[in-house]
């Protein structure tokens, strides 16, 4: 499969038969190589509720006739809008044709504010995405703080690709993504949502050259990487 970066947290995954895409913060992101109404999509994955991973999924989803798959509490906000959903929770795992999705934790907020009414809409739990597909483990930990049962993970599944957040301020900073890898213990770092705001600028290069005993790469605005 080839597996793409598309700033902020922004992940494309192309397998044999399907284009996955997680957490679609196209419009809005200048970071962005993606165009919302060109990209395509079978299935799109979302962590949480927030409006920079959300995104354009509806706009995205019913172009393409794609699945959306959430928390509940999410799928049911998306679904309301004329979207096909699975709705799932923190621990479930579901097989679908692509592959196994099962959500983890991450500690974090989930809600989508609509600015033109003031209002923000509970959206569920916050969650990482542990991905079973083509015979590999990708683990995208979506917005999170460092939590300790990060360690479970790799007593649970031997994690191929860990998407890691290092922006700080809204989640894990480079320290704690650091302990975050030695914990998970994947075969390679892929550093995620930094750089899209002021509040979250970082080096990601600097932070994979501090990575010990697991690999890291750092990837550029559309460049893939085959597992």
């Amino acid at each position: 499969m080839k597996i793409s970066f598309h700033g902020h947290s922004v992940v494309k995954i192309e397998t044999n038969e399907k284009i996955i895409l997680i957490d679609p913060f196209i419009t809005g992101n200048s970071l962005c190589d993606l165009k919302a109404d060109e990209v395509k999509a079978d299935v799109i994955l979302l962590t949480h509720g927030h409006n920079d991973h959300v995104g354009d999924t509806v706009e995205i989803a019913k172009r393409n006739n794609a699945l959306v798959v959430a928390t509940a509490e999410l799928a049911d906000y998306i679904g309301w809008q004329g979207v096909e959903t699975h709705a799932m929770s923190i621990g479930g795992a579901y097989t679908f044709d692509f592959g196994t999705v099962k959500l983890t934790q991450a500690f974090h907020g989930s809600s989508y504010t609509e600015y033109e009414n003031k209002q923000i809409v509970y959206t569920g739990m916050p969650a990482g995405l542990l991905l079973t597909i083509e015979g590999k483990t990708i683990y995208h930990a979506g917005d999170t703080a460092l939590f300790s049962d990060m360690k479970l993970l790799s007593k649970f599944s031997k994690i191929d690709v860990a998407f890691l957040p290092i922006g700080d301020n809204f989640t894990m900073g480079p320290d704690d993504a650091l302990i975050a890898a030695k914990w998970v213990e994947p075969k390679l770092v892929i550093p995620i949502h930094y750089n899209t705001f002021p509040v979250i600028e970082q080096d990601p290069k600097a932070f994979v050259k501090r990575l010990k005993k697991v690999k890291g790469m750092v990837l550029e605005l559309g460049e893939f990487f085959e597992l």
